[in-house]
């Protein structure tokens, strides 16, 4: 795949996903697992008994609701976050900071993109995320550098030294291109399985129910969508003021 047909194919995921995902993370919640008596399951935001029917709402408002009769539930589960360890990164615990120049870090993911045929702008977006730049950047979770590798996924993606920036944008430029491949192009199943890991996203069959991811991935794409616009507008301004040039004396 070409990386034309990458990053177009990374536009359109990122253009039908943007509104559905700010959405999600505005009101990100626990939702609810309910089990019917004919064992089927299904999700909802919240229930309520309203005159003698159990309203299973769709969202977090009162508008969107289906009704069940209450002898068809069996039970109604909470959802849960997952584990302390998914949190996310913390760049002020880390014990020394140590930023690069947005040149560097230019030139750096700029390198990256090209070896993994990754948007150099889509790279930016998940280091400004993570760590925001800051090479030192370490999670409760023990996640470190400027994309958070964990020391297990750093080692099997042959990172020696996760707070080595060069290194640390290899890894895990290789890790999000691999994920890009695994769930063919789709930029926000990708992003959800780099925060709460491809395990999470394979059991819900798409982005997991968690607060924190659905915020994460929400703001990764807004980033990503800011910055290729602005990209495109620059590149814009300077195609329209070289063709307002005067032509050169003969």
């Amino acid at each position: 795949m070409s990386h034309l047909q990458r990053g177009q194919g990374l536009r359109r995921s990122l253009i039908l996903a943007v509104a559905v995902l700010l959405s999600l993370a505005a009101n990100a919640r626990a939702a609810e697992r309910v089990t019917l008596r004919n064992g089927f399951t299904m999700r909802c935001d919240h229930h309520a008994l309203v005159d003698g029917h159990m309203r299973l709402y769709l969202s977090a408002g009162e508008d969107s609701y289906i009704e069940r009769a209450p002898d068809e539930i069996v039970a109604f589960e909470t959802i849960p976050d997952p584990p302390a360890a998914a949190a996310p990164a913390s760049p002020q615990s880390s014990t020394r900071a140590t930023r690069l120049t947005t040149a560097d870090l230019h030139e750096m993911l700029a390198r990256a993109g090209r070896e993994h045929n990754l948007d150099v702008d889509l790279l930016a977006s998940v280091v400004k995320a993570e760590s925001d730049g800051n090479a030192r950047a370490k999670s409760r979770a023990g996640a470190q550098g400027l994309m958070q590798l964990m020391p297990g996924t750093a080692a099997d993606l042959g990172v020696q030294d996760s707070f080595q920036p060069d290194e640390n944008v290899r890894g895990g430029s290789a890790y999000l291109d691999a994920l890009l491949t695994q769930y063919h192009d789709n930029l926000a199943l990708a992003l959800a399985a780099y925060n709460a890991g491809p395990e999470a996203v394979d059991k819900y069959h798409g982005i997991p129910p968690y607060r924190e991811t659905r915020a994460y991935v929400a703001r990764v794409i807004h980033e990503f969508n800011r910055r290729v616009l602005a990209r495109e507008a620059e590149e814009k301004h300077a195609t329209s003021a070289g063709a307002a040039q005067p032509a050169a004396s003969p």
